[in-house]
């Protein structure tokens, strides 16, 4: 029985390896109307306008009486984050939350970059454009786009920015310099939600399509991580398998004939650790999102702790699934607790814990390999970051199957899932060294 699924699953993928290897297909790149109401006949304004962020003495009152309810319910012994959030440490981050974390001085510091919004396909996207403060004689900046995911924001970008449009100050050589465009994901801080069912990652694709266009770039570089690297791949189609379960399977005795290294056996096995049950213990709240993601969003959009708990809790696990054997989490191993708390004051103050969680089930709600996007490879020139805390390691052999023109793979050192936020400099370092592969072609 298990003989005949193999080599059936064998099979299967061999035909469509064989049929699909050389079809180089494109996304149709449609439009849509995603506001409030029917499109108006009206032609939309594509004017592009100055935005900041502001804060108020109410807003914050209201933050700090919602905190000061809180109902504490004692972790049990020895839990650490076995359980989830554990509520002793919760306490120190809301009295730091609530005592001494200065929004005002967070809010100045998200100003510190120019802001903007646009309306495309009837939404408000907001986006912040950095452009260099010098450039070396005879250059021009290389226009990035940087996309988050979830549960981060475009602040997980501040301190990878100046690596990117300013290396020669900070340590680098100033062979590539960027103009970097980080936009929020709508439904996400300060973009605006959809309104209407079905908003996915192609339909963001194609904002931020219209969005670089509207910048004036016909030609850019495209980064992202979680959501922003299903976004950045869907624009890769837009304009230009069973086969990893069976690796995974058969690799530790047969990883090298698979295409695994070393290094990604080191990664991926034990299986049944490092990859069944580590997605066992991450994956719950994504069943959840994939299908009521309003019921728990509605608990978490009227309690400031619960949805910090919520957050956080992913920067824990995330960031090192060993964290979950520590009393805090280690989250302040790697995260200072203003940068977590200015990440989930986006969330807390723009009300988007809901709309952003919709994401997931216009995505993924709709089954497995349902969507056309699912089906189809992409051939631009791609580069590949392995950082060895990810939740699930992609060996090169994986990667080069969705994206034939693999010309960087890099295991990184250190890191998980939130590298721009974590490993800023790695995370720049890698991006020169595809840049520099690639202008090398």
């Amino acid at each position: 029985m298990w003989l005949e699924i193999l080599l059936t699953s064998v099979l299967g993928f061999a035909i469509y390896w064989f049929i699909s290897r050389d079809k180089e297909e494109t996304l149709p790149l449609e439009d849509g109307w995603w506001g409030p109401g029917t499109r108006s006949a009206a032609r939309e304004d594509d004017s592009i306008r100055p935005f900041k962020v502001e804060t108020s003495d109410e807003e914050i009152h209201d933050l700090h009486q919602r905190i000061d309810k809180f109902r504490f319910t004692p972790p049990l012994e020895d839990s650490c984050f076995h359980y989830g959030f554990n509520s002793n440490y919760l306490k120190k981050v809301i009295s730091y939350w609530r005592n001494e974390f200065d929004w005002k001085k967070q809010v100045e510091i998200l100003n510190r970059y120019p802001h903007f919004k646009t309306k495309i396909e009837g939404l408000d996207i907001h986006f912040i454009h950095v452009k260099p403060p010098q450039l070396p004689a005879g250059h021009t900046p290389k226009p990035l786009l940087m996309v988050h995911g979830w549960p981060g924001s475009f602040y997980e970008f501040y301190k990878i920015i100046p690596l990117l449009t300013d290396p020669k100050n900070h340590g680098l050589s100033d062979e590539h310099v960027f103009e970097v465009i980080c936009p929020s994901i709508p439904g996400y801080g300060f973009s605006e939600a959809s309104s209407k069912k079905g908003f996915n990652s192609v339909a963001t694709a194609r904002i931020f399509y219209k969005l670089m266009l509207r910048l004036g770039f016909q030609e850019f570089y495209i980064q992202g991580g979680d959501w922003g690297s299903l976004i950045c791949t869907n624009m890769a189609q837009l304009v230009p398998s069973n086969f990893s379960t069976l690796t995974l399977l058969l690799g530790q005795r047969f990883g090298r004939f698979l295409g695994l290294t070393e290094r990604d056996v080191e990664l991926l096995y034990p299986v049944k650790e490092k990859v069944f049950y580590s997605l066992m213990r991450e994956s719950g709240y994504m069943h959840i999102q994939c299908t009521k993601p309003d019921t728990v969003g509605s608990a978490l959009n009227d309690s400031p702790v619960g949805l910090a708990a919520y957050i956080l809790e992913k920067f824990s696990t995330w960031t090192n699934t060993e964290f979950r054997y520590l009393e805090d989490g280690g989250l302040e191993r790697k995260f200072s607790l203003d940068d977590l708390l200015t990440n989930v004051m986006l969330y807390w103050t723009t009300g988007t814990i809901i709309s952003s969680q919709r994401f997931y089930k216009e995505n993924l709600g709709q089954g497995w390999m349902t969507q056309k996007h699912e089906r189809m490879k992409v051939y631009v020139p791609t580069g590949f970051s392995a950082f060895p805390f990810e939740l699930l390691h992609t060996p090169e052999k994986w990667v080069r199957f969705k994206y034939p023109k693999l010309i960087s793979y890099s295991y990184m050192v250190r890191g998980g899932h939130f590298a721009a936020f974590e490993e800023p400099e790695l995370l720049a370092q890698d991006i020169r060294k595809f840049l520099s592969v690639l202008e090398r072609q």
